[in-house]
């Protein structure tokens, strides 16, 4: 028998229940229409920040695109908390998605403390596109958390049921 013959499997990500009540309801359509539109709108405003960054202009194309972002975010994290709740029976910090929370939370904060310095004054422009890319770069740290769920949800769904050979 082989090292990997005998390797325990990892728990599923979904117990039946969960992926029962994960299937049935409208938060998934809703974080799977707005998953993919905030990475877009990401892209597009990263795009933006680095025009600015270069070449000193657009500034408020990048600004509004930033603020479009934020508003995605937070939008995308509220109904995230209620899908959690739906589906794990609690906000957010549910054991099966712990780190992506956390790591989200940080994305949240970046915008938040470049939100604070717009509408304040106090962080000069090329100081907020310089939290717009770290907020960014840990958006994509995020993303890609979520897609490595959602490609272990899909490989567990694919093993069949029962128990281990």
């Amino acid at each position: 028998m082989s090292a990997t013959a005998s390797a325990p499997r990892p728990r599923p990500l979904y117990t039946p229940g969960q992926r029962a009540r994960r299937d049935a309801t409208i938060w998934t359509v809703v974080q799977g229409v707005l998953a993919p539109v905030q990475f877009l709108v990401c892209a597009v405003s990263l795009v933006l920040v680095l025009r600015y960054l270069a070449t000193g202009e657009g500034y408020g194309a990048a600004t509004v695109s930033i603020l479009l972002k934020t508003a995605l975010l937070y939008t995308i994290m509220v109904t995230g908390a209620i899908w959690e709740k739906v589906v794990f029976g609690q906000y957010l910090f549910a054991p099966a998605f712990f780190w992506e929370d956390v790591v989200s939370f940080v994305v949240i904060a970046l915008h938040t403390l470049y939100l604070y310095g717009l509408l304040t004054g106090s962080i000069p422009p090329l100081q907020l596109m310089l939290i717009t890319l770290a907020a960014y770069a840990t958006y994509f740290v995020n993303a890609t958390q979520f897609l490595l769920k959602l490609r272990r949800a899909r490989l567990d769904s694919a093993e069949p049921r029962g128990h281990p050979a």
